[in-house]
């Protein structure tokens, strides 16, 4: 038996042992047979496309995930594809995740209810790609790891399984994930391409916030040229002491009292909520912040009140536990950075050749209501191009709000 054959089996399997055989069981080898032998053709397809053996990761009642682990230069990174066991895919989904995170965090988070499943059942065949610093050290990130090379080794990945598969494709980013649909739709003229999702992120900013962007950029640049390649958000050890030892000291103060100190609790409500408070050269991004929710503040820490509106404490610890390394690269966020301050010198993404339809979904308390880079692709001729902001959401509530499968998910995928 070879792979596929196994690949088939194993799902076929599967779903009789859920269904408990009989009648029940008979129906899912004829109604599945057609469903499954696609998937395992082309999980075997990619397999001889990618250069990669697949391992398969997790699978549950009418689906299945599987890893293609991709070697090359530097370290090695992760494509995951998400399959129906029930439909055969009528396109591609590719999932790209935001700066210093992967797929599983941002898009199979939590397990059962996440945004890759919500595109599997529209009949997508999901392929999330997570960039190469996930599985690295700070030692194996480099100057070069900027948008250009994580376009690289999305494209790598694309060009295979187009060549394997040959079924029109969505890129979905979020994020930084976002700016690299936007860069890869710009650079490839794939007539396959059908739709760019960009989920909260920003194009060219206008006026005093350029000016802070070009800063930002300068700022990265002169880290980069100090011999410092990478930035480690902290967020997995943030939530993993909040959820551990909630009403423990932390030892960061709180600004009302200098001389108290946040719980671990506390500081991750805040550093969630109020994410454009804090420190550092690109938090101001945010109109808000990472997660929507309150937080006022007590006679002492242990008597501050906080609550997140949408995404609850313990799925922001589940998708953070997922991250590998969490490292942020220096040269992307330098990239990021000129292309909000519309430096096109130092990074360009062509506006004027992104030719696939565009929804662009802005959150109000995240990236906020900025939408020139949708105004640059429409004015250069391209007619199916949409922008709107949500209303209450912050930056990941989108993928990891209890809500968001019915007031964001549909709107990701209009009809």
């Amino acid at each position: 038996m070879d792979r596929r054959q196994v690949l088939a089996a194993g799902a076929v399997g599967l779903a009789t042992a859920a269904l408990g055989g009989g009648t029940a069981a008979a129906n899912v080898h004829g109604e599945m047979a057609d469903a499954l032998g696609a998937m395992s053709d082309g999980l075997g397809a990619m397999t001889d496309a990618l250069g990669a053996a697949p391992t398969v990761l997790d699978r549950g009642i009418g689906w299945t995930r599987t890893r293609f682990l991709i070697e090359g230069d530097g370290s090695p990174y992760a494509v995951d594809v998400v399959a129906d066991t029930g439909q055969r895919p009528r396109s591609l989904a590719y999932l790209l995740p935001g700066g210093g995170l992967n797929f599983t965090a941002n898009f199979f988070t939590p397990r059962e209810r996440n945004l890759a499943h919500h595109l599997r059942r529209l009949g997508h065949l999901v392929i999330g790609i997570t960039p190469r610093e996930d599985l690295a050290t700070a030692a194996g990130i480099g100057a070069g790891r900027g948008l250009a090379a994580h376009r690289v080794d999305a494209r790598r990945v694309i060009d295979a399984v187009d060549a394997a598969l040959r079924l029109p494709y969505q890129l979905i980013g979020h994020s930084a994930g976002a700016a690299l649909a936007l860069d890869l739709a710009g650079r490839g003229g794939d007539r396959r391409l059908e739709r760019v999702v960009v989920l909260d992120t920003t194009g060219p900013y206008e006026g005093d916030l350029a000016v802070r962007a070009g800063q930002a950029r300068d700022t990265f640049q002169s880290l980069i040229d100090q011999g410092s390649y990478v930035n480690d958000p902290g967020l997995k050890g943030l939530l993993a002491r909040a959820l551990s030892d909630p009403d423990g000291a932390s030892p960061v103060p709180r600004p009302v009292d200098p001389t108290t100190r946040f719980t671990h609790a506390g500081l991750a409500h805040y550093a969630l909520i109020r994410t454009n408070t804090l420190p550092g050269p690109a938090n101001w991004i945010y109109r808000q912040g990472h997660a929507a929710g309150t937080y006022t503040f007590g006679a002492s820490p242990a008597e501050d009140h906080f609550t997140l509106a949408h995404s609850p404490l313990p799925v922001w610890g589940e998708a953070t536990a997922a991250l590998g390394s969490g490292l942020v690269p220096h040269a992307l966020l330098r990239d990021l950075c000129a292309i909000w301050a519309g430096d096109d010198a130092t990074y360009r993404i062509a506006w004027d050749r992104i030719r696939a339809e565009v929804v662009w979904i802005n959150m109000e308390l995240g990236r906020g209501d900025h939408p020139l880079g949708a105004d640059l692709i429409r004015r250069n001729g391209n007619r199916h191009v949409t922008f709107q902001v949500v209303p209450g959401y912050a930056h990941g509530d989108p993928v990891w709000g209890e809500q968001a499968d019915v007031e964001v998910w549909p709107l990701l995928t209009p009809k």
